[in-house]
């Protein structure tokens, strides 16, 4: 949505090294902004965002207006989140899943890609994406790369620069919390919970949501999982989130019990693109300088 930052020069970095041409779309959309939510003051930073997609050799920037993205007004037929899109962010933020499902249904059908590139940070968003373009066959492979983060563990995000330099620093429980709470996984579930709680507790954080999920957000199992955690710093809101691999009993028994073709394979029951843990992520490995520049 602009304000182009190290996150997001990662998920361009990410796509070069996967495919042959760049292309990026910029777009703050109306559609996903609830009533008192920041899309008026939510930072815009053209010039710059710009510049930066030059120095990283973007082929192509598609940076629409509302009125071209949704010409007469808010569209008629939108796509609905399911149940997926109703829990965490959804119940925080009702309707807000419709809105970004909407639009990047939208801008997949504009573009046409082979591939998309989206980050983790956004977890909830990210694997909402993946169910509906697999629901819905567009045959477009969907690409998580992983957070990045200021020297001190706080996710990069544009929101940041509403934080005062006190809440900035209240800011990093969110990460430390989660750090915390992953060390933990191989106790079990409740120990993950009660490790980050304690953390987050201990700054005087009071969260939207603390909670841990496997990778497709469905209940939690032994194995690997997520913990994710929204809350207010101030009137800012900022969201998080890690991987970790949960330990208990449910681990030892799914351990000892025959694995089907599609987990042999690192596939999952859901049929959505998998990695080493469930998730699909770009690779590590990037184009020399020369063919990324």
């Amino acid at each position: 949505m602009g304000a182009l930052h190290a996150g997001h020069a990662a998920l361009v970095r990410a796509a070069a090294a996967l495919a042959d041409a760049v292309a990026v779309t910029v777009f703050v959309n109306p559609l996903q902004f609830g009533p008192g939510e920041d899309l008026d003051r939510y930072p815009r930073t053209p010039e710059a965002d710009l510049a930066l997609l030059g120095e990283l050799g973007v082929e192509l920037v598609f940076a629409p207006t509302a009125e071209e993205v949704y010409p007469g007004g808010p569209p008629a037929v939108t796509v609905d989140p399911g149940p997926l899109g109703e829990v965490l962010e959804g119940a925080s933020r009702p309707g807000h899943f419709a809105g970004v499902l909407t639009v990047v249904m939208k801008l997949l059908g504009l573009l046409r890609p082979d591939i998309a590139v989206f980050g983790e940070k956004d977890y909830q968003q990210l694997a909402l994406i993946r169910r509906a373009v697999a629901d819905l066959e567009l045959g477009v492979d969907i690409v998580g790369v992983p957070t990045v983060r200021e020297p001190d563990g706080l996710a990069v995000s544009s929101r940041n620069s509403y934080l005062s330099p006190a809440e900035r620093i209240r800011a990093t429980a969110l990460s430390r919390a989660l750090r915390v709470g992953a060390a933990a996984g191989p106790d079990g579930a409740e120990a993950v919970l009660a490790a980050a709680t304690v953390e987050l507790t201990k700054a005087g954080i009071k969260v939207d949501y603390l909670a841990l999920r496997r990778p497709d957000l469905a209940a939690p199992q032994a194995g690997p999982a997520r913990l994710l955690v929204a809350a207010r710093i101030g009137s800012t809101r900022l969201i998080d989130n890690v991987p970790l691999d949960l330990g208990g009993p449910e681990r030892t028994s799914a351990s000892a019990r025959p694995r089907s073709a599609s987990e042999s394979d690192g596939g999952r029951s859901d049929g959505l693109p998998a990695g080493p843990s469930g998730d699909r992520t770009s690779p590590p490995a990037a184009r020399p300088p020369e063919q990324t520049q």
